[in-house]
């Protein structure tokens, strides 16, 4: 049994051409993805019956702060390192962790100074010493080996597994277990903290470079050159993802914020994941393609296809479950949310089927398009938000969000991803919609069929969730035997790639 386990792990260690390391990447980053976050879902799950909306609504507002700082001050290392054809990047690496503990540092200073005006700001002085707490986080950040750049950048995610569920592991713990002993907010403090602290130090234990305090000049100025256009995607991208949540804690309260972060979370967190192992595969994958445009435009349309064929099933099955799983799984307290969560489980698809093409963008040398499309997201946020939000509410906050994505964001994301690759939009829309009809087959028998059950919403989530997943593909085997769809090649070929 420890052979065939052991043969099995060493066959799934990323090898072989782009396409076997790729496939047998994804593997991995799916198995970190799927640890993080379920450990991440278990421990909302927990601490949604131990705390109060309000306390997730504080916390919200502490996380919003830190967050952009860190966005603010993000000059894009990581990717510049990633993007660099060479193999080796030692040469980069001393004076990138300078100026990553630099950053760490400046975002502790920031935070703790600003903690008392935050609190004021939204209402909520409590806020103060919470927002002080998670300043250490970029601290354990900027102080990390910078040589875990190479499990992304040599496609070494079975090393990344170990680092990044590790990590996750031990917030589960400190989250619930100081919830346990004493069900207050620090319980989400301190499991945020103690996550960048274990990073920290298991990035020694994992990779055996030891960084020197040394700084060069010009490799500084090469990285933040590139990492320029990081920054502004960066500082653009806090204001469309969480210009929303701090709308919501400003305009309305820390509760009302409390029930949109948490609505959020959950509609947009499977399809997102899934995207994010698409994109962080791909990004390396497509740097190492961006001189084959026919090999280019191959794996953006296969990406595209895999990620429409999970995405579109989690985000309507999301939007049909929610009735129930909210009072079943969450509890009474957190039922005002429930159609807030199903306006976003739509807008998780729509971010899950276009996240991809930032990865070509960026691995194509233009990562100036994330800010530029960002930019314009913000502007026409920035136009409907606070007449949809004061009329309806979070839901009206997640209308906005919801209806700029599909116009005009989706139709310009689709055309500039396909001309990069000398291709046509329609190339692109065309893997959209079969998974498009299996998910709505499956959305519209299952809705009827819900109708017409009479059970408690536990036992109606049970049916709901196993039913969907069959009605879809069954769905989908037909559509692919119709109509030569190519998912089953794309799931043939991962299979191959695993095999080797």
């Amino acid at each position: 049994m420890k052979d065939r386990i052991r043969e099995l792990l060493e066959r799934l260690v990323p090898t072989g051409s782009v396409l076997q390391r790729s496939v047998k990447s994804g593997v991995w980053v799916s198995a970190t993805k799927m640890s993080l976050r379920l450990s991440q879902v278990l421990m909302l799950i927990v601490l949604a019956r131990l705390l109060s909306p309000r306390d997730f609504g504080l916390m919200g507002v502490a996380l919003l702060t830190l967050a952009a700082t860190r966005r603010f001050t993000n000059i894009g290392l990581n990717a510049a390192l990633v993007q660099q054809k060479e193999e080796n990047v030692d040469e980069y690496l001393n004076t990138t962790w300078c100026l990553e503990i630099g950053r760490g540092l400046l975002v502790f200073a920031v935070v703790f100074l600003a903690a008392p005006y935050v609190g004021t700001f939204f209402g909520e002085p409590r806020a103060t010493p919470l927002i002080r707490v998670l300043g250490l986080s970029p601290v354990f950040y900027g102080l990390r080996n910078p040589g875990v750049v190479y499990f992304q950048k040599d496609l070494s995610f079975h090393r990344d597994f170990v680092y990044q569920s590790s990590g996750a592991v031990m917030q589960f713990a400190v989250g619930v277990g100081y919830a346990l002993y004493s069900p207050t907010v620090w319980a989400l403090v301190f499991a945020s903290v103690s996550r960048p602290a274990t990073k920290f130090l298991l990035s020694y234990v994992l990779h055996d470079y030891r960084p020197w305090p040394s700084f060069d000049l010009e490799m500084a100025r090469e990285l933040i050159q590139y990492g320029k256009w990081i920054t502004g995607s960066s500082i653009i991208g806090y204001v469309y993802s969480q210009g929303d949540d701090a709308f919501v804690g400003w305009f309305l309260s820390a509760t009302a914020l409390g029930f949109y972060q948490y609505a959020y979370r959950i509609a947009d967190m499977p399809a997102r994941e899934f995207s994010s192992v698409i994109s962080k595969v791909t990004f390396p994958a497509y740097s190492q393609l961006q001189d084959d445009i026919d090999e280019l435009r191959g794996a953006l349309v296969q990406s595209t296809r895999l990620t429409a064929f999970v995405a579109f099933p989690m985000a309507f099955g999301i939007a049909l479950v929610a009735p129930s799983f909210v009072p079943a799984v969450l509890g009474s307290e957190w039922t005002p949310m429930i159609t807030t969560m199903q306006l976003l489980a739509l807008y998780g698809l729509l971010h899950a089927i276009t996240r991809n093409f930032g990865a070509l963008w960026k691995a194509q040398g233009r990562p100036d398009l994330i800010a530029k499309l960002g930019t314009l997201r913000v502007c026409c946020l920035a136009v409907l938000i606070w007449p949809l939000t004061a009329r309806f509410g979070i839901e009206g906050t997640a209308l906005t969000v919801v209806g700029v994505y599909v116009f005009p964001m989706l139709p310009i994301d689709v055309y500039l991803a396909a001309r990069m690759v000398e291709g046509r939009s329609a190339m692109l829309y065309r893997e959209y919609v079969y998974p498009f009809v299996a998910a709505t087959i499956m959305f519209g028998s299952l809705y009827y069929a819900r109708g017409v059950l009479e059970v408690s919403p536990l036992v109606e989530l049970l049916v709901l969730v196993p039913s969907g997943a069959v009605v879809y593909f069954v769905v989908a085997a037909l559509l692919e035997r119709r109509f030569d769809w190519g998912i089953e090649r794309n799931l043939r070929m991962i299979t191959d790639g695993v095999r080797g």
